[in-house]
């Protein structure tokens, strides 16, 4: 299935309409850490000291920030276990399985080629 620009344009104008939830959503899953910490769940359940040593470079308060935000948009589950110390981990939902299923390529391809585009700037 191919698409295009104009497709889209043709089938969901409102996706580059000010204002639209596209742009919000596209924010929290593009962000540099949104995509980071999406990724390191799309192997499975992590625990917040996990997360924290896969995203490198990430703060406490970063991460915590992120980590709600994809929760509220339905694409992190938390699991929160009644014990001492605190047992929290996080997964993806099938919306956040989903998508990372679209994403992991792209991420691939940055990978692929980032440092070829950077050297030429």
């Amino acid at each position: 299935m191919s698409v295009s620009y104009a497709g889209i344009r043709a089938s969901m104008p409102q996706v580059f309409e000010e204002g639209c939830s596209t742009r919000v959503v596209l924010d929290h899953i593009m962000s540099k850490w949104g995509v980071l910490v999406l990724s390191c769940l799309s192997d499975g359940t992590l625990r917040w000291g996990q997360l924290r040593r896969e995203v490198d470079g990430i703060s406490e308060k970063m991460l915590a920030s992120t980590l709600r935000t994809l929760a509220d948009d339905g694409l992190v589950h938390r699991e929160s276990y009644p014990t001492v110390p605190p047992h929290v981990e996080y997964s993806l939902t099938p919306l956040g399985r989903d998508l990372m299923e679209r994403m992991l390529p792209l991420m691939q391809w940055v990978a692929q080629h980032s440092d070829t585009m950077l050297r030429r700037s």
